[in-house]
């Protein structure tokens, strides 16, 4: 049965070491497919080096995170549609806004979220968005865009059964990841009220692994407890879990792109 991690940076130096063992491990837990989300330019060439170490289980995004949106996000604008250009990417991502970090470039990140939004509508992609302590400035953007072409997850989703909702409504599914497994994480005492149907899996390897590796280096086989915990919390069996949450990737990615 296909396992679909929608969200994990396998490109990045942490798994510089294991990359093959740890890849076999996921393959052992049934993951068949890996979305890369693109950061910025400074690993841009780290990610496209590695997708071609498994080109049939690898796929791209193209997008520029709202943490490097800098004074030069102009540039970096351009190299997102350069990589659509040459690559076949399966949506635009992870790309949204951060107030947690750095909050001085805000403006820019609302630019560069609205230019990121625009191509994804003009090329008929997926967005794949990155929402830090900004809920309501991302929602009042999707709102003013709202099309059937404007469509995708909302990453690493920690908020409320009311933003899961509103998101929802704006035809996007929600990733789940290592922190529905976390004691204080919240989402575990409502997510039972969304249906399945609206979830996606994911792990944002090599961040935010799930208890029992909570701080430690996250990778991707460790998926498997997320799906335990979806089943713990839906009632449903982990291959039932697999089934729906492939089922939604599939519907949301163009993996024949």
């Amino acid at each position: 049965m296909e396992i679909i991690d929608t969200h994990t940076h396998l490109y990045l130096n942490q798994f510089d070491d294991d990359f093959d063992e740890m890849i076999l491990r996921s393959f052992q837990c049934g993951i068949k497919k890996f979305i890369f989300p693109s950061i910025s330019s400074k690993y841009n060439q780290k990610m496209i080096t590695t997708l071609k170490r498994y080109p049939e289980n690898f796929f791209l995004m193209a997008g520029l995170h709202p943490v490097y949106v800098k004074e030069n996000f102009k540039d970096e604008l351009k190299i997102v549609r350069e990589n659509l250009k040459n690559h076949n990417c399966v949506a635009i991502g992870e790309i949204g806004l951060d107030k947690h970090w750095d909050i001085s470039f805000l403006k820019q990140q609302k630019i560069a979220f609205q230019s990121q939004i625009d191509i994804a509508i003009d090329e008929d992609l997926p967005i794949v968005i990155h929402c830090r302590e900004a809920f309501d400035d991302i929602y009042e953007i999707l709102i003013k865009n709202k099309s059937e072409k404007l469509r995708g997850v909302l990453h690493c989703f920690t908020g409320t059964i009311d933003d899961a909702k509103k998101i929802i409504d704006l035809n996007f599914k929600i990733g789940i990841g290592g922190v529905v497994t976390f004691k204080n994480g919240g989402i575990d005492k409502f997510l039972n009220q969304i249906d399945i149907s609206n979830i996606v899996l994911e792990t944002d390897s090599p961040y935010l692994a799930p208890v029992p590796h909570r701080g430690k280096r996250n990778e991707s086989s460790y998926i498997s407890y997320v799906i335990d915990k979806l089943s713990e919390i839906y009632g449903l069996s982990n291959s039932e879990i697999i089934s729906q949450t492939s089922l939604n990737a599939n519907d949301v990615f163009d993996f024949n792109n």
